[in-house]
């Protein structure tokens, strides 16, 4: 019997480089090796492919990436992101529209002088501030609502200048009282707000710079139904009084203490004179008091930051302002930040020095100034300098 080919033997007619004495394996998953080769560590695959070239190192597996991993948490943030920046986007463009909707509701009026016998512009800028209680554009049932009477023409019921230092500094602000007895150009020697009368904002700028010597830069009026819807409009505004007040002329009776004042209140608590004591000069004092304390709530955040809010406040505000033809909402913001700060006891409040309170004249009882004062009270004005009097 032939002998049986061993296993592993090639085949007859085959060559092979082998001698007979070689023992070869064959790993049907790998292929031919030689005994002894290395098996490339325990699992017996070989660490040399047949091509020669080395293996790639194994790939550990990895944990599959569940849903909702790193790559999504990724796009939600940026989508969150995205949301927010178009919410502030819109908040900023109801914020623009409720400040110009507001402006757009003021009224414009010529009130400055004609160039030519005008002061020169001092240190710093200054403004005219009116409280005009015309009762022209109220109803009837207003002008008994409001206690306004029905006298016709216009009238100052308060004039204030307000004086904005170069540099950025703090404020004053000069009461005027109605009453003082100036001359007034082309009209002789009268009471102050007779210039109004006569000339409007015009003729009493004029009057105001010609008495003053000091460059008038700009002109604000508050009207008197648009006073009361202001005040209204933010619900009312807190005043704490240390007597009570009952003046028939005014419209009010009010007790001592803190209290809301609504419009009509608010508007009958700043005009009232014949029921205090210190007649025009405590009327000027609650003038300037309160009207800090309006700004200043019109100017709270809750008041700001919400644009329905502040559209409902900058259109009362706007209804309620005449300002001159060439004033800019940033000048006027800053005439009624300025008067904010000085309510909050930033900065001057004064009145103009008083020789006479009751000086006797063809148009009454007027108020005489203390000329020497006030002319330096108006040279340190124009000069920026520290205040000569300090009420």
């Amino acid at each position: 019997m032939p002998a049986r080919p061993r296993t592993g033997a090639p085949a007859p007619g085959s060559q092979s480089s082998f001698s007979d004495d070689d023992v070869m394996t064959v790993d049907v998953r790998r292929g031919w090796r030689r005994p002894g080769a290395s098996t490339g560590g325990a699992s017996g695959r070989p660490t040399t492919r047949p091509s020669g070239r080395p293996p790639a190192p194994p790939q550990e597996p990895g944990p599959q990436r569940e849903r909702g991993g790193p790559p999504q948490r990724g796009r939600r943030a940026r989508r969150i992101v995205g949301v927010a920046a178009l919410l502030v986007a819109v908040w900023a463009a109801l914020i623009v529209w409720a400040g110009v909707s507001g402006w757009n509701h003021v009224h414009r009026v010529d009130a400055m002088p004609a160039a030519g016998h005008r002061p020169v512009a001092g240190a710093g800028t200054n403004y005219v501030l009116v409280g005009s209680d015309s009762r022209v554009g109220l109803t009837k049932a207003q002008r008994r609502s409001l206690a306004t009477g029905t006298a016709v023409g216009q009238r100052t019921d308060s004039i204030m200048l307000v004086h904005l230092p170069a540099g950025g500094g703090e404020p004053t602000l000069v009461s005027l009282p109605r009453d003082s007895y100036v001359p007034i150009p082309g009209h002789g020697s009268n009471k102050i707000n007779a210039s109004y009368s006569f000339g409007g904002p015009k003729l009493l700028i004029d009057t105001i710079e010609q008495v003053s010597g000091l460059r008038v830069d700009g002109y604000v009026e508050i009207g008197f139904g648009g006073f009361a819807s202001v005040v209204d409009s933010l619900g009312g505004v807190t005043m704490c009084l240390k007597k009570p007040m009952n003046d028939k002329k005014a419209g009010i009776n009010l007790k001592a203490g803190c209290q809301d004042l609504d419009g009509k209140n608010a508007l009958g608590y700043v005009r009232a004179r014949y029921s205090d004591p210190l007649g025009d000069f405590g009327r000027v004092q609650r003038q300037r008091q309160f009207l800090g304390a309006l700004l200043a709530k019109a100017s709270s955040p809750v008041n700001v930051v919400l644009p329905w809010r502040l559209h409902s406040i900058a259109t009362a505000g706007g209804s309620a302002l005449t300002v001159g033809e060439d004033e800019s909402a940033i000048e006027v913001a800053k005439v009624m930040l300025a008067i904010r700060d000085i309510g909050k006891g930033k900065g001057a409040s004064v009145t103009v020095p008083v020789s006479d309170p009751n000086l006797q004249t063809a148009a009454g009882s007027a108020v005489k100034w203390d000329t020497p004062r006030a002319k330096q009270l108006f040279a340190d004005l124009r000069n920026d300098t520290p205040l000569s009097i300090t009420k």
